[in-house]
């Protein structure tokens, strides 16, 4: 890798060749929550949330995004090429046990490509991309396939339980020649603010309230945004969209004012208030959201934020490939406005918070 300063960019230019989402059809109203834990007065952060079904996980979950991010890649990746697949994920199904090659197996990648499960709380899935970027920009694989899927859980009553929802999101990066859209380069800012954590044999993760936003969210994003584009020579004004990741809904409005994005710029990939808090998918997710609609020569900043805590920023510029291919899988919004209501007491029993033994 080469560096401009702190900037992280390839050797050789990096793009995406195909992208993919899926989200889950049931839907927990905040309401709900609201009725069960609180009276109907506790107020409601976000409309409602994804719900992964009795046959849904992390592994299905990523197989539908991927196969997404296939259809749209069409015939610039054959499967077999893909040289690495990665998922990132604070919900893998099993603790020893890869989800990436059950992934790979089903996309037709195997045996000949390289497989891990990455972890970095809600920042997993830009981890899988960075180090993808890394494997195609340096020729060690022509194609690598990043990954950000979760089914979060949040303890009964508790905040997170609002917005704790389900989602991913899949990417095929290679050659910039055969992109839809080129990585401009990538900036990262990570430091030990201990804002959220789940101990081993613990069902539900802890956070620190308050504190998860000032020195943990708000730090993070903004010093990787504003790295970026400092080593870049950018401003929030020579972009036309920008995500940054979605644990509710005032959050990424307030740092993009912060940062100087208008509400306009952040709206095509604001999915948190019909999804939740989609973790390791929720700034992937948006991206999916912003290509669906995105214009040849557009530029897009897209910044997450993982606990723990740290945030990659990226830089991309649309290419005219966009048009031929988005296409080719459903759009984002299709699977945010597919939606089927359920009511506590589904969601207790789909989520497994009720148990008999």
């Amino acid at each position: 890798m080469t560096h401009d300063g702190r900037l992280m960019k390839p050797a050789r230019d990096v793009g995406i060749l195909g992208y993919g989402a899926y989200v889950p059809r049931y839907r927990l109203p905040a309401t709900e929550v609201e009725r069960i834990w609180t009276d109907g007065e506790g107020g409601t952060p976000i409309n409602e949330k994804a719900v992964p079904g009795l046959d849904e996980d992390v592994v299905t979950i990523s197989i539908e995004a991927a196969r997404n991010a296939l259809a749209r890649a069409g015939d610039a990746v054959d499967p077999a090429r893909i040289g690495a697949v990665w998922v990132g994920s604070e919900s893998h199904p099993y603790a020893v046990k890869p989800t990436s090659t059950i992934v790979a197996e089903a996309i037709g990648a195997v045996p000949y490509t390289q497989a891990a499960d990455w972890q970095f709380a809600c920042k997993a899935g830009t981890e899988a991309m960075q180090a993808a970027i890394g494997f195609v920009g340096s020729g060690m694989v022509q194609v690598a396939m990043a990954i950000g899927a979760d089914t979060a859980q949040g303890r009964p009553g508790d905040a997170l339980e609002y917005t704790a929802g389900a989602g991913g999101a899949a990417y095929l990066l290679g050659a910039a020649e055969d992109a839809l859209a080129v990585f401009e380069g990538s900036f990262s800012f990570v430091t030990d603010t201990p804002d959220f954590w789940r101990r081993a044999y613990q069902h539900y993760p802890s956070h620190g309230g308050r504190f998860t936003g000032e020195p943990a969210y708000f730090r993070h994003i903004t010093e990787a945004a504003q790295g970026l584009m400092a080593a870049l020579g950018t401003s929030a004004a020579d972009y036309h969209y920008a995500i940054f990741h979605q644990p509710n809904v005032k959050f990424p409005q307030t740092v993009a004012r912060q940062l100087g994005f208008t509400q306009e710029q952040i709206a095509a990939g604001m999915f948190v208030g019909d999804v939740g808090n989609t973790y390791a998918a929720a700034s992937m997710l948006g991206l999916t959201g912003i290509l669906d609609v995105a214009a040849p020569g557009e530029r897009i900043l897209l910044v997450s934020f993982g606990s723990g805590a740290g945030s990659d920023a990226f830089s991309l510029r649309v290419t005219e490939k966009i048009e031929a291919r988005r296409n080719r899988a459903p759009a984002t919004r299709a699977y945010v406005t597919r939606r089927a209501p359920i009511d506590y007491a589904m969601y207790a029993r789909y989520r497994g918070k009720l148990t008999m033994k």
